[in-house]
């Protein structure tokens, strides 16, 4: 088992040309992020969200993770991009491998897998997902 690098969903990519993942910031899909510990299987080949092997912690974080605030897309340079504001889970002890983001509005599928490169702590403290910069060479999602 293991979370395989950082990838975009194969499920997702045929979804996004069928239409079913809307990304207008604040009217648009919602869209949570669940965060998973070294257990789980999770790859470009996961479509949709999972309990199995997710991160657990005795206050702050509950299953199925946190909704992520859309910022809005943008083209630029022949790349479109999408950018979510930060992630933050108060108050939490618990251990994080990696992270699921997922689409809530379209049956809980799968749109992206993170993997933080090893396993991530807290003690009753706070967990923050920090998304790259809203730029088309570094935001979480680009399609060129």
């Amino acid at each position: 088992m293991a979370i395989t690098t950082n990838a975009i969903a194969n499920s997702f990519k045929k979804e996004l040309l069928e239409g079913k993942h809307d990304f207008t910031a604040s009217t648009g899909s919602v869209f949570k992020l669940a965060m998973y510990t070294s257990a789980a299987t999770l790859g470009k080949s996961t479509t949709s969200y999972t309990t199995g092997s997710e991160t657990s912690s005795p206050a702050g974080y509950t299953a199925g993770g946190k909704a992520l605030v859309n910022g809005g897309t943008s083209v630029a340079s022949d790349v479109a991009i999408v950018d979510f504001s930060n992630l933050s889970f108060t108050n939490v002890t618990l251990t994080a491998r990696g992270a699921l983001i997922y689409n809530t509005s379209n049956s809980n599928t799968a749109v992206a897998v993170l993997d933080f490169g090893g396993d991530k702590t807290a003690t009753s403290g706070t967990f923050t997902i920090q998304f790259p910069a809203f730029t088309t060479s570094a935001a979480i999602l680009r399609i060129s």
